[in-house]
């Protein structure tokens, strides 16, 4: 958009007439409004706002005779060539108004009585608030120029883009489109490196963004591994993960077998293993050895628990259900109250491990032959326990 020549022989014109007007007031006179400060500034506003009116005018009239027939833009241009000369003419006038109405302002009051000052900051009451509504307009004229000139420029934006989009219409690309973009097959010859290998050309073919991306993250990735697992330390290496995994798997394996050997009784109850023959050997030792012997060869009070011969059963499940109810009338107190399920499998078990150990000083059998390969039919042997002879 091309603005036109602004006219600055008014422009002249009007500082001549201002000159003019400053020259007269320097005669020897009463002191007239424009000589007090506050008159001074307003003024230099108005004249300042006025010259702004005039060049922003002249802009907008010349945005405008872009959307003007050729005739009207002939008749706009002498329009617009005036249009300078009659703001700034109009500001004179403002002006000489002021000047002659506060001058008449002064010798009113020279002739009224002094009584009361009215005067703000040594301007008249009706001088102060026309210069205020002076600036006021003028700074309206310049809020609706600008709204104007804003809105003509968007209506050209409007429709230089239009034009544009219109031309050249941009294919729309996906998504799926920009992760992978790469050069095309038609476009290899722009990024040919002239390398060439065994007929192979070698191209300065970038990465799709979503290796790139992926590349960055594990590079950020690594830098959180690190710190985590060699600075910090908060969490656990492969080496120290298998120690906590075995640790609990132990801890786990120990619970199971509480809660299973809470469950082991006189129909249920198999022979241990050597570890719990060894935790059975530490309950003989410490409640049985009284009755039993040291090594079970038994004593005066209870029988030998190393031959062959039983006198309530020889099965794994006779000697729990006679440990954990007892014979009273033989003296075998039941052990149900002091020892656990498993306590009570693990002395069975012991129990039975004694079989052929063959101790010094054993005593003589008792009750009836016990075959491990043959339960049934097995000699009877006369029972000569004692009545206050625990039995096994």
């Amino acid at each position: 958009m091309r603005l036109k020549t602004f006219n600055y022989k008014w422009l002249a014109m009007f500082g001549g007439m201002l000159l003019l007007a400053q020259v007269a007031e320097a005669q020897p006179k009463e002191p007239s409004t424009l000589s007090n400060p506050l008159a001074q500034v307003m003024v230099l506003i108005m004249v300042m706002l006025a010259l702004a009116i005039a060049l922003l005018g002249n802009v907008v009239n010349n945005a405008a005779d872009l959307f003007r027939t050729k005739l009207r833009k002939a008749r706009a241009e002498k329009n617009s060539g005036n249009a300078a000369t009659v703001i700034l003419l109009l500001g004179a006038g403002l002006l000489a108004s002021i000047t002659g109405n506060a001058q008449a302002a002064a010798d009113a009051a020279a002739t009224a009585a002094p009584a009361v000052d009215n005067s703000i900051n040594g301007l008249s009451p009706f001088t102060f608030y026309m210069m205020v509504s002076v600036i006021a307009v003028e700074i309206i004229i310049l809020v609706v120029l600008v709204y104007q000139l804003k809105f003509l420029v968007g209506i050209e934006s409007k429709k230089v883009t239009a034009a544009t989009v219109d031309a050249v219409a941009a294919p729309k690309v996906s998504w799926w489109d920009k992760i992978n973009k790469s050069a095309k097959i038609e476009d290899e010859a722009a990024i040919d490196l002239s390398h060439d290998y065994d007929g192979i050309s070698e191209l300065d073919n970038k990465l799709p963004p979503w290796w790139i991306a992926a590349f960055a993250l594990t590079i950020l990735f690594s830098g959180v591994y690190l710190y985590r697992y060699h600075v910090s330390h908060s969490a656990p290496l492969q080496i120290e993960e298998l120690e906590i995994a075995m640790k609990q798997a132990e801890e786990e394996k120990a619970a199971y077998l509480a809660k299973t050997s809470s469950n082991v009784d006189e129909n249920s109850v198999v022979m241990l293993d050597a570890g719990a023959i060894a935790s059975g050997k530490s309950l003989f030792a410490a409640n049985c050895i009284a009755c039993h012997g040291t090594a079970g060869e038994g004593n005066a009070v209870g029988p030998n628990l190393t031959d062959n011969y039983w006198i309530h059963g020889g099965d794994i499940k006779d000697v729990f259900k006679s440990i954990k109810y007892g014979w009273v009338e033989k003296g075998m107190r039941s052990w149900k109250e002091d020892f656990s399920p498993m306590q009570m499998a693990q002395l069975s078990s012991y129990v039975k491990s004694l079989k052929g150990t063959n101790p010094p000083n054993a005593k003589e059998p008792q009750g009836e032959l016990y075959d491990e390969n043959q339960a049934a039919g097995a000699t009877s042997v006369t029972d000569s326990t004692a009545a206050a002879a625990p039995a096994k």
